[in-house]
């Protein structure tokens, strides 16, 4: 018995070695890509406009490019930074996720990983997209309606600022422990990987709307900015893993309410 327990315990050494080794190598291809998406959108020119803000070539086909491929290129950049910001607090809860599955006896446990990875990407696909829409047609409207191009930095500073309030909110702690929480309480140990891609899905809503605040905090300075992306990427993943974690949502939102003043204060400067 003795023998057999330990023989086991390698193989989960093993295991847990493989899988992050994989999570490892996921992360820093998705971080590659995102950078070198991030030189080719760099090498495109900014638009100014009024208000004293620029607006970024990801929501126009600018450069002769069609709707279509803008679309297709923002969801791939999308993907790719998703990616490299999610993992980090993605990948302990997938390897909750395989160790349960595993102890059940189930298996094609690798597969059920892969399908659980699949459910979580397509629903932040779906937001990437949706994201796309709604920033092509503000940027429209901002490009024919100077008034409410005037207003952008007045809105943003807004935008970060609510972000900020919503780390307080009995919301944010209701989502945020929905992410902390081990996902397989959604899963049925059978081997039926539809199971894991639904828990993924699920999974995929609950980090969405706990990252609401945060992901519209990036969108406000830059959706390609690389400096932002690491800072919202250690802010997502230090409120999921860290044991006070209402504590760290909370400086996270303090910080975001005084840059979010300090924005709207600024603008009022320079209006």
């Amino acid at each position: 018995m003795n023998a057999l327990t330990i023989t086991a315990g390698r193989e989960n050494e093993q295991a847990l070695r493989r899988f992050i080794a994989i999570a490892a190598l996921v992360f820093i291809a998705s971080m590659l890509v995102t950078c070198a998406m991030h030189v080719s959108m760099s090498s495109m020119h900014e638009l100014p406009m009024p208000g004293g803000w620029m607006l970024s070539p990801t929501w126009t086909p600018m450069c002769g490019r069609t709707w279509l491929r803008a679309a297709a290129s923002f969801v791939a950049m999308w993907i790719a930074m998703m990616t490299t910001m999610m993992l980090p607090s993605f990948a302990p809860l997938m390897w909750r996720h395989r160790e349960t599955l595993r102890r059940a006896g189930t298996r094609r446990v690798a597969r059920h990983s892969s399908a659980m990875a699949a459910g979580y990407v397509c629903v932040w696909t779906a937001f990437g997209i949706a994201s796309f829409v709604l920033g092509a047609v503000f940027a429209e409207l901002a490009m024919r309606m100077p008034a409410i191009a005037r207003a952008v930095p007045f809105m943003g500073g807004a935008v970060v600022l609510l972000a900020g309030a919503l780390q307080f909110s009995a919301w944010k702690v209701e989502w945020l422990a929905c992410c902390r929480e081990a996902v397989v309480r959604h899963v049925v140990l059978r081997d039926d990987l539809r199971a894991s891609c639904v828990a993924g899905s699920r999974h995929g809503f609950h980090c969405a709307r706990c990252c609401a605040g945060l992901t519209a905090t990036l969108f406000v300075f830059g959706v390609m900015d690389l400096r932002a992306m690491t800072l919202v990427t250690v802010a997502i993943t230090a409120e999921r893993l860290a044991r006070s974690h209402r504590t760290v949502a909370r400086g996270i939102g303090g910080v975001l309410v005084m840059l979010g003043c300090a924005m709207i204060v600024h603008a009022a400067m320079l209006h």
